[in-house]
């Protein structure tokens, strides 16, 4: 057995280090601009709020067009679209590093983001094709640890880089890291099997239906506090309409963009619900710890970078031994244990700072972080193993889409929590302190941690 393990490392896993690859680009994407921001207003003196489109251009790009890149992975070839979003991450890169304007450089972004999409969404469904289903657990307890690195890595490499060569070297390493990703995945990808089922086509009203009901979504939860009462009415509304005119749609056409049979899928669809709640609550962590280690904890700002670094860090040290365990248990079991996992962190965020500050913060996120990644491991593995050849970049894109939303969702709505914590105990006579937002905030994530597990024993029911 061991002979035959080491024969199908030999061959899979190069194929595998070069998907590691391509999943940390979009990862270290999202994360190395930002630290980006306050040297970008400046050099094209632009307020603050004009510099955020940068980051904003490309979680936008990503979450409208993920599903309809995983469709299209499913029809013309994931190899094929893979390294054609890898070349498109690339280019884009380095059209960013030679923006002359901030305009230039968002519209850029906003084209990596696509970039990012497609690699996004082909990463995942592509471990199908390189490894046996028995590692599959493995594979992707992998691709977590390398998005986790690529987020944790992102902030401090961005600093490096601008202090020493300044913003455009940022854009320019991650174009250089795309070429480097595209000339190995020519090298190691499979190629797309040939005269295979012929595909009725593509679903383009579909993508464009859902891209915009997205968009707006997206926009409304990420610029809600910037819009107006009735411009943010508008895009909800749109967002809602185009939903609707969506799923009626795809019950019609012959080639839908996405099966609406798929979604109706008990195990799937409380799947996609489970990793919305459970990355909202991360992004909770992310959003929310920083106010309150700088404000009621009066920790500087090298302290606040020094124990939010612990998260992903322990993120990444988790994904290996998380896929590991779901070959040997089975992935129902730890995703269960991994949303436990959750909901204790969470409970512990509401007691344990109160009482003994950093030290019961750090412990608290510990928990929290190793839930995380032993949940999304296995949930992902769970939908991937029980979905046909034909549907996975549609189902991986899927499951993106539905981080991608809690993670917009969660930094939304639980930094607005934090916000209003001690105002709403005011309101009912009760007494509230530095740490209350903290509470009242991870009360509440409890509580999606509680709709998490129901929703994936109802999952586990329905298969």
């Amino acid at each position: 057995m061991s002979d035959v393990s080491v024969a199908d490392m030999r061959r899979y896993g190069p194929r595998l280090a070069a998907l590691s690859l391509a999943m940390l680009l979009p990862s270290l994407g999202t994360s190395i601009a930002n630290v980006a921001l306050p040297t970008l207003a400046t050099s094209f003196y632009a307020t603050m709020a004009e510099v955020q489109w940068v980051v904003i251009s490309y979680l936008l790009a990503v979450t409208s067009l993920i599903v309809g890149a995983g469709r299209l992975g499913d029809i013309i070839g994931r190899s094929r679209l893979l390294l054609l979003g890898i070349g498109l991450f690339a280019a884009a890169s380095a059209a960013c590093a030679l923006a002359p304007s901030l305009w230039i450089l968002i519209a850029a972004r906003a084209v990596q983001g696509l970039g990012a999409a497609v690699m996004m969404a082909l990463t995942v469904a592509m471990v199908g094709d390189l490894v046996p289903k028995d590692r599959t657990g493995s594979a992707m307890g992998l691709l977590g640890t390398v998005s986790a690195v690529g987020t944790a890595l992102g902030p401090s490499l961005g600093g490096v880089l601008i202090a020493g060569f300044g913003w455009p070297a940022v854009f320019a390493t991650m174009a250089v890291l795309g070429g480097i990703t595209l000339l190995i995945g020519r090298a190691f990808f499979p190629s797309d099997a040939k005269g295979g089922k012929k595909s009725t086509g593509f679903d383009v009203v579909g993508m464009a239906l859902l891209a915009v009901s997205l968009l707006t979504a997206a926009a409304a939860l990420t610029l809600g506090s910037r819009l107006s009462g009735p411009v943010l009415a508008a895009a909800a509304l749109v967002s809602a309409l185009g939903f609707i005119v969506f799923v009626r749609h795809e019950t019609r056409v012959p080639a839908p963009l996405v099966r609406i049979e798929l979604l109706q899928s008990r195990a799937i669809g409380t799947a996609l619900l489970s990793m919305m709640l459970v990355s909202a609550i991360l992004m909770a962590t992310l959003v929310v710890g920083p106010f309150y280690l700088s404000g009621a904890l009066g920790l500087g700002s090298v302290q606040t970078g020094l124990v939010m670094s612990v998260g992903p860090g322990v993120a990444a040290l988790t994904g290996a031994p998380a896929g590991r365990l779901i070959d040997r248990l089975g992935s129902d079991r730890v995703v269960v244990a991994g949303i436990v996992a959750v909901m204790s962190g969470t409970l512990m965020l509401t007691v344990l700072p109160g009482r003994f500050g950093v030290g019961g913060y750090l412990a608290s996120l510990v928990i929290v972080t190793f839930g995380y990644a032993l949940f999304q491991a296995a949930n992902t593995t769970a939908v991937m193993q029980t979905t046909s050849n034909e549907q996975r970049g549609v189902t991986s894109a899927l499951l993106g889409l539905s981080r991608n939303l809690g993670l917009i969702a969660g930094a939304s709505a639980m930094g607005a929590i934090y916000a209003m914590g001690s105002r709403a105990l005011a309101v009912v006579g009760l007494r509230s302190g530095p740490e209350t937002g903290l509470q009242v905030t991870f009360a509440v994530a409890t509580g999606l941690a509680a709709l998490a597990l129901g929703s994936a024993l109802l999952g586990r029911r329905g298969k």
